[in-house]
């Protein structure tokens, strides 16, 4: 094939879409447990665990499945991440963010400059849907977030579902755009371009028009780019990518093997065309590990493989456009997207495009943005008499304001809201102005949010992804109301009214209202829940005198532990500032604990008349609590407060987790000590009914497999782990025939040579920290169970990466001896030093050399 195809013309590019729909909390800014995505905390945890980390460090391995190559995939191909997706990665994994940028910078000097890595419309919403105020905020935020991560401008701009029309084509050229990437269905039809050829001559001698070619049924030759020319002379370029080959990768196992996969892009090459061409095809990222398990293995495999068989050159968007401008110009058929046979209509209408469930429907669609337009619409004239003496510019100021979002909750935070308000304000506000501007941003950004596709992309209304975009309106309506001044039970009634006209399909609901009574209002919080949820918080741990508490920053002013018995009082004032809108409010707290669940807390806004009589109340209850006079207690809180409406039951959701798992861990630790005793005593019992084949008894061996996993736990804890205990209960279960549990113990195991491995990467020289790790890796090695050793491959080949350097210096035996054991320590973890190749696009950097080949290791230090 490469005799057919010169590489020199033939080029390949693969285009990976990475994009999780934004699931943060609107009042808290963070993302809550989802237990539908058990056993990981929520969905971006489980799909950074399944697919964009290992694609960011993804396996080639031999024949007996042991390593021989660790490669950064981002690296080699075309991606987009969703700006909401990489703001939670940065925060929650930041290894796998270093690695998302690491790869930019790699592939822009491997590709001639240009960074595989395209920017994304802000928050995935369906751009020839949204007005054009808000397609352009959409277009500014995704460039500016771009920037600020990538170091960057961005060439190409992936549009969500790819849903496209002429007037977003030209807002993205207005913006600095060169590309974008569009299903081949898309394209109306094309010809070539006039300066390439003799038309120009035979138009002006004949008055014929240029030529068009129609390109019905995704017919377009999707191996070339295409300009497609706008108003004023603006023109962008567009690929349209290989629709057969995308499908087969996504929906028909494609990536059950990476040589077939080569192969099949291969193939896509026209070989009557003389001109280059670039085979290249485009899917969802997740089908790299999430949707297909170890889909990044196969990607490496391919793309490895197509490299060493030459059957084509890899390049990226941004360099082929360099190199070879279009030679053919397009028309594209607007309001269309991949997703969707009907055009968009899978974002307004109940097109028949869903997720399959038989017998549903999706007219709630249509009142559902029906809601959330009249919403945007009522806020937005509001919004513009507001800003008159507050702002200069209304909406350049929410363009601008993507720089307040990047600082977030950082250092930077304050210093890039006070540079907002120095190019924005009309001139200098007041803390009561500013709070008021800060809170119409917020809004703003939260009626951008409220229209992201996934809430229309499902079967029912009662989908977590539409109960998360009716949070974000809810948010923005509450913002309003304090902005505006509006009667906010008003507004929201009309609001709700609205969602009414959208019918559940689930029997457990009846509409969007109903779902918005009973599933949204319960997640807003004020200042004083989170105040609540300060104080039960502090009843079961401590907190410094300043504390962040996700979006909102507590200074305690005032502040008592009381304990007596079982029972505990947290009594105090403290100060809870909003970090996103500056809104502040002081007020004065006790929370009281009778042991159990069984916790009431009371909140009340605090004035400096209130303190002599909250300094009374306060010493009152100190003396009750130490006298253990809890019905006094009560009766002292509930005359100051008026009633104590909190509970655990108020607590956001993880802390309630948590701190319920605090209170049952001495129940459990009771129940499971009696539940060993049984076994314990009964075990040889157990042991003659296996035997002999006698029926066992539920109880006697609930408790068996019970004690038996419990102890596993126990030793596999301890430090080192206890390999004879651990031994001999593997044997007791299999002689008794218990279950064990393997995700759980596999979890322990994971964790456990994780932090030897990090320990071993802090200290690499320190002998016991390399003895402790190999020891380690022996003993797992005998667990009856599948052991992930993900992470602490990755950090093994990171501290190859380094070793060149720290062992510098160290005298020649001592330096043989640690490499041995380093070593043996990569076959331990299912590594083939013997066979390993160090990737230029590796985890931790470039530039090793091949020092340790007396080991027979073959490593390459591959320049870019």
């Amino acid at each position: 094939m490469s005799d057919q195809f010169p590489p020199a013309e033939r080029y390949l590019c693969i285009h990976g879409h990475f994009y999780q729909p934004p699931r943060e909390n609107p009042w808290l800014e963070t993302v809550e447990t989802e237990d539908s995505a058990a056993p990981y905390h929520d969905w971006n945890e489980r799909i950074t665990a399944e697919c964009y980390a290992p694609n960011g460090a993804s396996r080639i391995v031999n024949g007996e499945n042991q390593i021989i190559r660790i490669m950064n995939n981002y690296s080699r191909i075309s991606f987009n991440f969703g700006p909401t997706l990489l703001s939670w990665l940065e925060e929650n994994a930041p290894r796998t963010y270093r690695m998302i940028r690491d790869a930019d910078r790699q592939s822009m000097l491997r590709y001639g400059g240009h960074g595989s890595a395209m920017a994304q419309v802000y928050n995935h919403v369906i751009m020839p849907l949204a007005n054009t105020r808000d397609r352009i905020t959409q277009i500014r935020w995704g460039i500016a977030d771009f920037k600020h991560r990538f170091g960057r401008a961005p060439e190409g701009m992936w549009l969500s579902e790819t849903a496209v029309d002429t007037e977003t084509l030209d807002l993205l050229a207005q913006n600095g755009i060169l590309f974008t990437v569009l299903a081949p269905h898309q394209c109306a039809r094309v010809r070539e371009r006039a300066e390439n050829t003799l038309q120009p001559v035979l138009d002006r001698l004949d008055g014929a028009v240029a030529r068009w070619t129609e390109t019905p049924n995704a017919s377009v030759h999707p191996n070339h780019p295409y300009l497609v020319r706008l108003k004023e002379g603006r023109s962008i370029t567009v690929f349209f990518y290989n629709g057969p080959q995308s499908r087969a990768i996504a929906f028909e196992g494609v990536l059950n093997n990476g040589e077939n996969y080569a192969w099949r892009l291969a193939r896509g090459f026209d070989p009557s065309d003389p001109d280059p061409q670039i085979v290249h095809v485009a899917t969802d990222g997740e089908s790299y590990g999430h949707h297909h398990r170890h889909g990044e293995m196969a990607l490496s495999y391919a793309l490895r493989f197509t490299e060493d068989k030459k059957l084509a050159q890899w390049i990226n968007y941004g360099q082929f456009l360099a190199q070879f401008p279009p030679r053919w110009e397009a028309e594209i058929v607007d309001n269309t997207s991949w997703s969707c046979a009907h055009g968009i209509e899978r974002w307004r209408s109940d097109c028949g495009c869903n997720g399959g469930r038989q017998g549903w429907n999706q007219r709630w669609r249509a009142p559902l943005r029906a809601a959330l337009d009249w919403l945007r619409d009522t806020v937005t004239p509001l919004s513009e008499k507001t800003a008159i003496g507050l702002l200069k510019d209304v909406w350049a100021a929410r363009d601008a304001y993507i720089s307040v979002i990047l600082a977030g909750g950082s250092s930077a935070a304050e210093e890039a809201i006070d540079q907002f308000f120095a190019a924005h304000a009309q001139r200098p506000l007041s803390p009561e102005e500013r709070s008021l501007v800060l809170k119409m941003m917020e809004m703003q950004r939260h009626t951008q949010l409220m229209y992201t596709s996934c809430g229309w992309f499902f079967d029912d209304i009662s989908g977590i992804e539409t109960v998360q975009v009716m949070a974000y309106a809810a948010r923005a309506l509450r913002l309003a109301a304090d902005i505006f001044g509006l009667n906010c039970t008003l507004l929201e009634w009309q609001f709700i009214e609205r969602l009414r006209q959208a019918k559940c399909n689930s029997p457990q609901w009846k509409d969007g209202g109903d779902i918005y009574k009973r599933l949204v209002k319960p997640q807003e919080v004020n200042l004083e829940q989170v105040a609540a949820h300060y104080a039960i918080s502090s009843v079961f741990g401590s907190f410094p005198d300043e504390a962040v508490l996700f979006c909102y920053t507590i200074r305690r002013l005032d502040y008592e532990n009381v304990t007596s018995g079982r029972a505990r009082l947290a009594i105090g004032r403290c100060r809870i500032s909003s970090n996103l809108t500056e809104e502040t409010e002081e007020v004065c707290f006790a929370a009281l604990h009778f042991g159990d669940h069984n916790v009431t807390a009371a909140v009340e806004r605090s004035t400096p008349q209130d303190l002599t009589a909250f300094d009374d109340l306060k010493q009152k209850c100190s003396a009750a609590v130490t006298q253990a006079n809890l019905p006094e207690v009560v009766r002292l809180i509930d005359s100051f407060f008026g009633g104590s409406p909190y509970s655990l039951a108020s607590l956001f959701k993880d802390d309630q987790r948590r701190i319920l798992r605090f209170i049952l861990n001495s129940t459990l630790s009771e129940v499971e000590d009696s539940l060993v005793k049984i076994y314990e005593e009964h075990a040889s019992l157990l042991h003659f009914l296996n035997a002999s084949g006698l029926p066992k008894p539920p109880a006697l061996t609930m408790a068996a497999g019970f004690a038996i996993n419990a102890g596993l736990r126990r030793a596999l804890e301890e430090e080192p782990i206890d390999l004879p205990r651990v031994r001999s209960l593997i044997s007791l279960a299999k002689s008794d025939g218990v279950v064990l549990e393997s995700h759980a113990l596999r979890y322990l195991t994971d964790q456990h040579m994780k932090r030897a491995m990090v320990r071993l990467q802090s200290k690499p020289l320190e002998p016991e920290s390399l003895e402790h790790a190999l020891t380690l890796a022996r003993t797992l090695r005998e667990l009856p169970f599948e052991l992930n050793l993900w992470q602490a491959q990755n950090i093994w080949y990171d501290t190859l990466i380094k070793a060149n350097r720290f062992l510098l210096g160290v005298e020649a035996s001592a330096a043989e001896r640690w490499r041995e054991n380093f070593l043996e320590l990569g076959r331990q973890l299912s590594i083939a030093v013997a066979q390993l190749v160090v990737e230029e696009g590796s985890l931790a950097g470039r530039g090793m050399n091949a020092s340790l080949e007396p080991e027979g290791l073959a490593l390459k230090a591959m320049a870019p």
